[in-house]
């Protein structure tokens, strides 16, 4: 993406929510060499950063509901999580959860899209979401997947701002010009089971090796290394848990 910092109204943090938290740990530790931290916090839950380096670059956390599915989810930056949420409602949306503060990181809320994509609002205090973009192991790009388009353009670039660069077979989301992810017309190759989604992508050296390595520790690769047409070296993999995540050639975020 051509953010690469959080920034209000872009992609600022992607977090795991997982029936397995050990098992991810390792299948990550192992994919991207990340460095997972879990606060100690009684009230946090289990709830787990990872870290290249010192930055850090997304969570892992439990199942904090019986009925939250296994699933990677990204985080949008905003200046006021209340607000925000009406705005979501008044657009057509409908707010899940919150907003409620964590501690003194910021203020959180989780909400649905007209579609049913979930997606979250984070308005940070003393976090403002991941510390690194774009590089291999971390988050470089965001992508909806939906059954509604036209009407998630009007409810994205409402709620937002967000620009909007279309073509025959694809659309890019942008602030001011500034893509950092895209949006896919969910077909009939879709099982009708599988709901509208926001789709982490994360930077990698190589994306067949990867792939392979995915594999070799306990995962599914769902869509095979694929170079697009003017773009970059993709693939979409599932960890053992069935979590579902994409992964791309760093310097290639567009």
């Amino acid at each position: 993406m051509d953010l690469d910092t959080p920034v209000t109204g872009g992609p600022c943090w992607t977090e795991l929510g997982t029936d397995d938290l050990d098992g991810a740990k390792r299948f990550y530790g192992r994919l991207f060499g990340w460095r997972a931290e879990t606060d100690p916090r009684q009230p946090a839950g289990g709830y787990t950063v990872a870290h290249l380096g010192d930055a850090a670059v997304a969570a892992l956390s439990p199942l904090y509901q019986p009925t939250q599915p296994v699933a990677w989810n990204v985080s949008f930056a905003v200046a006021d999580a209340d607000r925000a949420a009406r705005e979501v409602t008044e657009a057509g949306g409908t707010v899940l959860l919150g907003p409620v503060d964590v501690f003194d990181t910021g203020r959180f809320t989780v909400v649905f899209d007209p579609a049913g994509a979930v997606f979250q609002l984070w308005q940070a205090r003393s976090f403002p979401g991941a510390g690194l973009f774009n590089v291999p192991g971390a988050l470089g790009w965001v992508e909806l997947l939906t059954r509604a388009p036209e009407r998630a353009v009007d409810f994205y670039t409402t709620v937002f701002g967000w620009t909007v660069e279309a073509s025959a077979h694809y659309t890019q989301w942008g602030l001011d010009g500034a893509d950092f992810g895209g949006m896919v017309r969910m077909d009939d190759k879709f099982p009708h089971e599988v709901p509208p989604h926001w789709l982490p992508y994360f930077a990698v050296a190589d994306v067949d090796a990867t792939a392979a390595e995915a594999t070799a520790a306990g995962g599914t690769v769902l869509m095979e290394p694929t170079t697009v047409p003017d773009g970059p070296r993709i693939a979409v993999l599932r960890d053992p848990q069935a979590a579902v995540f994409g992964v791309y050639e760093a310097g290639r975020e567009s």
